[in-house]
């Protein structure tokens, strides 16, 4: 059942502009696929979905595609400028608070850096978590990435 509902999220985003977990609920149950919320969820951070501009003000659900590395930088800026609230550090971790529900498109765009100092990431709804490799390099991270909000 899981990978039947993870076909059929990835012909329903490629097919139409979906924006929110709640719209990708309803289209699936619209094709008899019951989900709660939280399945939604889990399968969008499984699939990898990013979101990503329409050009009509607004965001998608889509797969990531490979990008050249100005065109990731950019990316990252523009979600970064829309999306960040805050961004603080302490030791080896940095924390990036966003808009509700865009933590997980912002950490899948901090990972397409691929910046060797930084670990990984973890997302929740309005929070990155992003573990560096050593608290000498934290600060250095953190002022690359405020930089994306300017």
């Amino acid at each position: 059942m899981k990978s039947k509902r993870h076909l059929k999220i990835l012909e329903i985003i490629k097919n139409e502009d979906i924006s929110t977990q709640e719209d990708l609920a309803a289209r699936l149950e619209e094709e008899g696929i019951e989900v709660t919320q939280a399945t939604v969820s889990r399968d969008i951070k499984k699939l990898g979905l990013i979101k990503i501009p329409t050009g009509y003000g607004g965001y998608k659900y889509a797969l990531p595609a490979e990008r050249p590395q100005s065109d990731i930088i950019s990316w990252v800026k523009r979600m970064f400028q829309d999306f960040v609230v805050n961004i603080d550090y302490g030791e080896n971790l940095i924390v990036v608070k966003s808009l509700p529900g865009t933590a997980q498109g912002l950490a899948s765009s901090i990972d397409s850096l691929e910046w060797d100092e930084i670990m990984g990431t973890v997302a929740g709804d309005d929070t990155v978590f992003i573990a560096v490799k050593s608290s000498e390099k934290t600060e250095g991270i953190y002022q690359r990435l405020r930089e994306f909000l300017y």
